[in-house]
């Protein structure tokens, strides 16, 4: 089929508290990712490769830097047949309030959708990571001839508390959804996977709706989340099918697992490859100059465009656009998100502060399992160790969230500092 019959709706997300302090200044889809991506870019290059070219993505919360991305990036010629649109929440005579779930973000942009014309709705989230052709996905929807397709994927038991989790009878239709099931006896009964170590069925929010339906079914159920109200009401009446999905994937909408997820990238054979040369992850182009390394020792580190690293060790790390680290310096199991620009001279005499360092890592500083958000200043000789069970606390320069030391865009950590 052409998939110009397929419009692909992306999820932006709420506040993103999960992730604070990386959603303190933007949406979760615009968090940098892997040295020069943001999350976004996941799903829009799943599209692309797939051929759709009809995408809207939803966004309401702190989505300035996420706008202005999807603009620099995505914009298409007019040569093309398809578009990008970011729709905002938005207060109407009909309605006053903003979104209130995923499938409410839908409902209220019920009229963009009716007037992309495709006969068919994908909907994605925006802070996945994984790779997937969505033709197999709609065709598998097509071909079974159902109401709903929801994309699944074979999970543990022990994971099965944390999930959504779905059962499938022989032809794969889904016949029962638990959200997050507790009892042991519930969980067995859910069981519908042939491998015994990963028994059960969970959803991973992808879903295809024919659009008349889709539009119907809100019409008809009030409820405001997918996963909570109108899947659950769908499968007693409708024909709700699966579509297993067996790949990598993951849900980095926490901190922790953005941080573990992150570093394994920068692996000898991280899980996700970034370097697949006939899936390439789309991304803005920046046209920044190779990064210069003057010596030092690296080791397992991804490495952005436009770096300058002087005598620095730095181990199982990912170091972003545009970063600066100074001599002396030792960063490890760190992520370091770079930097929007390079100070000049006379920014750096126009903007100074006393005891304000650059942009960057100061001299003879030792980072250890932090995140370093963007246009951070660390300064001489400053300290981030690696502190078991280290509670959640929350400074004006950094913030502990899950055991990782995050030092939020903008910030500046004075010389001398021990964290």
């Amino acid at each position: 089929m052409e998939m110009k019959d397929v419009l692909a709706v992306i999820l932006g997300g709420g506040s993103g508290t999960r992730l604070y302090p990386l959603t303190r200044d933007r949406t979760k889809p615009a968090v940098p990712f892997a040295g020069k991506y943001r999350l976004i870019d996941i799903p829009m290059s799943n599209c692309f490769h797939a051929g759709i070219d009809k995408v809207a993505i939803l966004t309401q919360f702190k989505s300035v830097s996420l706008h202005r991305h999807i603009h620099r990036t995505y914009m298409r010629d007019s040569f093309s047949r398809g578009w990008v649109q970011a729709l905002a929440a938005e207060q109407t005579h009909q309605s006053q309030e903003w979104y209130q779930g995923t499938a409410d973000a839908i409902r209220k942009q019920t009229i963009e959708i009716e007037m992309a014309g495709t006969k068919y709705t994908l909907i994605l989230a925006g802070d996945h990571l994984y790779r997937m052709d969505y033709r197999e996905f709609v065709l598998r929807h097509i071909n079974s001839k159902a109401a709903i397709t929801i994309a699944v994927q074979p999970v543990s038991v022990e994971a099965a508390p944390g999930l959504g989790i779905l059962k499938l009878d022989e032809t794969g239709q889904i016949t029962e959804f638990v959200e997050k099931p507790q009892e042991s006896a519930e969980i067995a009964r859910l069981k519908s996977g042939n491998n015994p170590a990963k028994p059960l069925m969970a959803s991973i929010g992808i879903y295809v709706f024919k659009t008349e339906t889709l539009l119907k079914m809100l019409a008809d159920n009030e409820g405001t989340d997918f996963g909570r109200h109108i899947i659950p009401a769908a499968i007693s009446n409708h024909r709700v099918m699966s579509y297993i999905f067996d790949g990598y994937w993951e849900d980095i909408g926490t901190v922790r697992r953005f941080y573990e997820v992150s570093l394994d990238l920068a692996a000898p054979l991280p899980q996700f490859n970034l370097y697949d040369p006939e899936h390439p992850i789309y991304t803005r182009p920046r046209f920044l100059a190779g990064s210069k390394i003057q010596g030092g020792n690296l080791q397992n580190v991804l490495l952005a465009d436009g770096c300058r690293i002087q005598e620095a060790t730095i181990r199982n790390s990912v170091i972003g656009l545009r970063s600066i680290i100074a001599d002396g310096v030792t960063i490890e199991r760190t992520l370091m998100m770079g930097a929007d620009f390079y100070e000049t001279p006379e920014q750096v005499e126009e903007w100074w502060q006393p005891g304000q360092p650059n942009v960057g890592i100061g001299p003879d500083s030792v980072i250890q399992a932090a995140i370093i958000d963007k246009n951070a200043r660390i300064g001489r000789h400053v300290i981030i160790r690696n502190l078991p069970d280290r509670p959640d606390e929350e400074h004006a320069n950094w913030v502990s969230r899950q055991g990782i030391v995050i030092v939020p865009k903008n910030a500046s950590i004075p010389d001398g500092t021990v964290i």
